[in-house]
């Protein structure tokens, strides 16, 4: 374990190493792109594979390209072990020269949202941070592509009663919950609809302590007898409730977790025993896509990344969302520079870039990413896109796609939003609110 741990901070340490090299040997501007990462502590499983990811699609770009449009990626970890105190100050230890910022946690991301209208600096969090911030009039430096918390749970809900909510009357659905704003996030939307629906929703929260060991948590699930645990989890907290559930019998069939709670690594502890666990997805793994392909020719096989390749990362689910993650902060990167006419591009810019974002059919072939994720795009209103996304499906050695493309219910969905995002408002007057973007 000790070694483990050891390998673990000096990868750590050395993680943008070889982008600092390749900036050396190009002798080329670099653009500063920070990731509040975590490769330690109890988050580590998931973290890892989502930052390999990520980094490895800029360093083939690097690689093969030069970077983009002359200018290479300066792909930047600091390292937070997912604690929202460390988050901070890596936050404003990177601001100064990063043209985005990454908070890779809710809890993180709730603490920039408000230093970012002073900072001017876009938060860029992809499929977490708080759902409100689809609202690009409120929130207008901050980013959630392509699918929300909220988008999430709408699908999940969707799919469990098979496209009929009312169907859902007078069944109980436990809500197996991360104790931390990331767990928190989803209620506010489960309880409309509960209400709404005329089902029982039963949060069920997972302190931190409690990750490895949820005895209770599943004592409670047994009690209650839930028609669906839905489980909003992270890091350690999956493994430990997926084993729980194949200890206790409960059906796999009826346990459904969010798009972080669908780590390969964590299925394959309990192999076969997992079969039928789901999780709403708004990516899907292609290794033989066009762009997997690059990557493996131009890093992993030539030594650069750091994947376990003894564990099949390059297949995982988290691996390959990793590289779509890169993929939309570049797309923002080369919408700035076309519209602005610069290559090397500054914070305001990036923004505008990132709200300009479109990954239609066309431009998702252009990039290589066929099958890997739905199209979107987004707007100076709208910072989400909902893309939508897919039910996977643990089939007892990978995940496999085991439904259509689910929509989430904007019906249900945007009234929640303009009514927090105004409340976040009030909260922290004086916010300023767009009066120019409509659309």
């Amino acid at each position: 374990m000790r070694n483990l741990i050891k390998t673990t901070l000096l990868s750590a340490a050395i993680a943008a190493a070889p982008l600092a090299l390749a900036g050396a040997a190009w002798a080329q501007d670099t653009l500063s792109l920070p990731n509040l990462s975590y490769r330690t502590g109890p988050f580590a499983a998931t973290g890892i594979p989502l930052m390999n990811g990520q980094r490895d699609y800029m360093l083939m770009l690097n690689e093969r390209d030069g970077g983009v449009n002359g200018v290479l990626l300066g792909y930047e970890e600091c390292e937070t072990g997912y604690n929202t105190e460390k988050g901070v100050e890596c936050y404003e230890k990177t601001k100064a020269t990063g043209i985005v910022t990454q908070p890779w946690s809710t809890g993180i991301t709730l603490q920039v949202l408000p230093k970012s209208n002073v900072d001017k600096i876009p938060i860029l969090a992809p499929g977490y941070g708080f759902s409100a911030m689809q609202d690009g009039k409120t929130f207008q430096w901050a980013y959630n592509p392509p699918a929300s918390y909220w988008d999430g749970a709408s699908m999940i809900l969707q799919n469990i009663s098979g496209g009929n909510l009312d169907s859902l009357k007078g069944k109980k659905i436990a809500f197996l919950h991360l104790d931390h704003p990331f767990g928190k996030e989803p209620i506010p939307l489960f309880q409309a609809m509960a209400e709404k629906h005329g089902f029982s929703f039963l949060p069920i929260p997972v302190g931190l302590s409690e990750m490895q060991n949820q005895s209770a948590q599943w004592l409670q699930i047994r009690r209650e007898k839930p028609d669906f645990v839905v489980m909003w989890g992270w890091g350690a907290m999956n493994a430990g409730a997926i084993t729980e559930a194949v200890k206790t019998k409960y059906p796999m069939n009826q346990f459904v977790g969010i798009w972080w709670s669908s780590l390969d690594g964590d299925l394959k502890l309990v192999g076969e025993e997992g079969k039928g666990y789901r999780s709403i997805s708004w990516s899907f793994p292609n290794s033989q896509s066009p762009v997997m392909q690059d990557v493996k020719k131009y890093v992993v096989d030539a030594g650069k990344s750091m994947i376990n390749k003894d564990a099949g990362e390059f297949e995982w689910v988290f691996y390959q969302r990793g590289i779509l993650i890169s993929a939309m902060l570049v797309e923002g990167i080369k919408a700035a520079q076309a519209n602005f006419n610069t290559k090397v591009i500054n914070a305001e810019q990036l923004r505008w870039g990132l709200e300009n974002l479109k990954f239609d059919d066309a431009s998702i072939k252009s990039l290589g990413l066929e099958g890997m994720i739905p199209p979107f795009s987004t707007s100076c209103a709208n910072h989400t896109g909902h893309s939508g996304g897919w039910m996977l499906e643990w089939d007892g050695s990978k995940f496999v796609k085991a439904s259509d493309l689910l929509q989430a219910d904007r019906a249900a969905i945007d009234p929640l939003v303009t009514s927090e995002a105004a409340k976040y408002a009030a909260a922290n007057a004086p916010w300023p609110v767009s009066t120019e973007c409509k659309m």
